[in-house]
């Protein structure tokens, strides 16, 4: 977990300029379509009297595009932290009555960095909770379809095309079409929209894909409903959330042999 709001007076300073632009903001009317270029012409920013004062202009408008975001972020996450108050931490400081000593400060900023973290915590395990059950009746209702097959592991796939080529091993590279989603229908990868097929040692993906794709000939397209404890289990990244059931459509185009890799490896 990031450090929340440490840059206390500074962010508060940043906050004040911004609050003041929101609130000229609200009091002005849409411009007419004639009257832009004066509009434009009135918002044009004032020369600054040196290359100093520019860089200061400049550090104060990146932190205020930071601090906006974290704001954004907290209030996301139903922390109201309200920007008249953070206003008037700036105002006092300035003006050497600051109601905090630095200690009080700081101690107030670990608390809230302690308060968001339980808070991402729990949103984070209240999702988890959620994924796992959506999965469960997702693979629930997929094994009741006709020719699913459920393997020990957990592993479901039914047969969509039925090659007659070979059986990859465990060490085998394959070469293979896919898409990947969520079991909303939210794609996440596919081979097909890349146009291009994927190779890679079939050890070296998720389980469910090691044991899947060594039951599908050469030719064959299965589908695969991979529990999360064979896919990415409570891992999670932006795109496949934690603990999800994945769903794959897999076309198992070849094994490729050492000397194929070879010769595919010199063309790319």
């Amino acid at each position: 977990m990031k450090p929340v709001l440490k840059m206390s007076v500074l962010a508060a300073t940043i906050l004040l300029a911004v609050g003041c632009q929101d609130e000229k903001a609200a009091d002005t009317k849409p411009a007419e379509p004639a009257k832009v270029e004066q509009v434009a012409t009135e918002a044009a920013p004032a020369a600054f009297a040196s290359e100093d004062e520019k860089a200061a202009y400049a550090i104060g408008a990146s932190l205020a595009q930071y601090l906006a975001a974290n704001l954004d972020q907290q209030k996301e996450l139903g922390l109201n932290l309200d920007r008249e108050h953070v206003l008037a931490g700036v105002r006092d400081v300035f003006a050497d009555q600051s109601r905090l000593t630095p200690e009080e400060t700081q101690q107030t900023l670990q608390e809230l960095d302690k308060r968001v973290s339980e808070i991402v915590q729990k949103k984070a395990q209240e999702e988890a909770e959620k994924n796992i059950k959506a999965g469960e009746e997702y693979r629930a209702k997929f094994e009741k379809q006709d020719g699913v097959v459920k393997t020990e592991s957990g592993l479901l796939y039914q047969v969509e095309t039925q090659g007659e080529g070979d059986k990859p091993a465990a060490t085998d590279t394959v070469r293979v079409h896919y898409k990947g989603t969520l079991t909303d229908g939210t794609e996440f990868d596919s081979s097909y929209k890349r146009n291009q097929p994927a190779t890679f040692p079939l050890n070296q993906v998720i389980p469910g894909w090691t044991e899947g794709v060594q039951l599908m000939p050469v030719g064959s397209k299965f589908k695969f409903v991979i529990p999360p404890e064979l896919a990415y289990g409570s891992q999670a990244n932006p795109s496949i959330p934690a603990n999800s059931t994945l769903v794959f459509e897999v076309e198992l185009l070849d094994i490729v042999k050492p000397e194929k890799q070879a010769e595919t490896q010199k063309t790319q």
